[in-house]
């Protein structure tokens, strides 16, 4: 499973921005930062606006923040608002399957479950979480993942 990288941009975006709480941040300057194109990350921070994660000033010294305390934004809620569709497999998108084992197939359960799962896991941390020191309220597993 891989998120698009309209939601890993839309996580970076956010860490940037709890990283810091005090500054307006601009598409041009964290396009630069993260070496991605600006009107892509345009239609991040649109997106994030829509879904209530960040707010916008208009105008001359505008930009953008969080619009909520990193501790009250849950990483799976992002992954869930971000990601288009999150059909892990064919049958997932109805009328689209060509797979000749529907309707009886089990498989679908299974990563609906593998899914959900993957979801829960990322519901238990916070924007706040992944800006800890490295390893710190984290998992082994996750602490001995190196980042992109």
């Amino acid at each position: 499973m891989q998120l698009t990288r309209f939601t890993d941009f839309s996580l970076r975006v956010l860490m940037s921005l709890a990283a810091k709480p005090d500054e307006l941040a601009t598409v041009a300057a964290l396009a630069q930062e993260h070496g991605v194109s600006r009107h892509h990350l345009t239609r991040v921070v649109h997106q994030l606006g829509v879904k209530g994660y960040i707010e916008t000033m208009r105008g001359k010294g505008g930009g953008f923040r969080l619009a909520r305390e990193p501790e009250k934004i849950r990483v799976g809620d992002v992954v869930r608002d971000m990601e288009s569709g999150f059909e892990i497999a064919e049958c997932f998108q109805p009328g689209q399957s060509s797979c000749r084992l529907m309707p009886g197939c089990t498989l679908k359960a299974a990563l609906a479950e593998a899914a959900q799962a993957f979801l829960a896991a990322l519901d238990r941390y916070s924007l706040a979480d992944l800006l800890s020191a490295p390893g710190q309220g984290l998992t082994p597993a996750v602490r001995s993942a190196r980042c992109c």
